[in-house]
């Protein structure tokens, strides 16, 4: 399904992450659920107790090596393959697009579509355009530090934002009014299953409604205190 060269980029992108992370086991655990395998399926393809796994993502046992880390990894993507791939898939993407984890903050495939609906509960949200089509499948969400992206990312880049579908609620944290991302959508021609602001904002652009209306994308203004807990929430609900 992958060359060795994606799936190699992949899991040296991700073993990274957990190796350096400030808990490993809290990131092994992160992981593994993104990538929806259970501890006794990862235990079963390591060939070790599922109290191992349990130990380590609790922190109850030492932080694995490398080694170790690695082989979990593999266990991730092959497992990954076996349903179809698409989790691997949509880091991928983002990897071939080169978007540095400063910009994508978050990136989720759903095993099961959810609608409008459900993301606008998750986010603690208010519709301020098109709340009519929230109703739509989302089959994903990506979430993106908003000014950086605007100002670092190719139209190549903004490509990647979308992963494995374009039915997908992106989600622009840090920003203000909610224009720079509406009128980068225009610009580019790319229209998401949604699209969420989040940030300090006190009313949105008129002008990023109008777009919005114009590219029938509905637009959610989240309100959830700030991005970690957004992240969070949408982890827990949705990962």
């Amino acid at each position: 399904m992958f060359d060795d060269a994606t799936k190699n980029r992949v899991s040296r992108w991700i073993a990274g992450d957990i190796a350096i992370s400030e808990d490993p086991g809290a990131s092994i655990k992160r992981w593994r659920k993104k990538f929806e395998i259970n501890q006794n399926t990862l235990a079963e393809k390591l060939d070790i107790s599922p109290s191992v796994i349990s130990d380590y993502e609790s922190g109850r046992r030492k932080s694995p090596g490398t080694g170790i880390i690695k082989k979990i990894v593999r266990a991730f993507i092959k497992s990954d393959e076996e349903s179809g791939g698409q989790v691997t898939k949509a880091f991928a993407n983002r990897f071939e697009a080169h978007l540095p984890t400063e910009v994508v903050r978050d990136i989720s495939e759903f095993e099961n579509p959810i609608n409008g609906e459900k993301l606008l509960d998750i986010v603690k949200g208010e519709s301020v355009a098109n709340g009519d089509l929230l109703d739509k499948s989302l089959f994903g969400y990506t979430v993106i530090d908003g000014p950086k992206a605007i100002l670092e990312l190719t139209t190549t880049d903004f490509a990647g934002l979308f992963g494995v579908t374009r039915e997908r609620a992106l989600i622009f944290t840090n920003v203000s009014t909610g224009r720079s991302p509406l009128v980068a959508m225009k610009v580019r021609g790319m229209t998401p299953g949604v699209i969420v602001l989040h940030g300090k904002i006190d009313e949105p652009d008129k002008l990023a409604i109008r777009i919005a209306e114009d590219l029938k994308v509905p637009l959610v203004v989240s309100n959830v205190s700030d991005t970690e807990k957004l992240i969070d929430n949408l982890q827990k609900n949705l990962s």
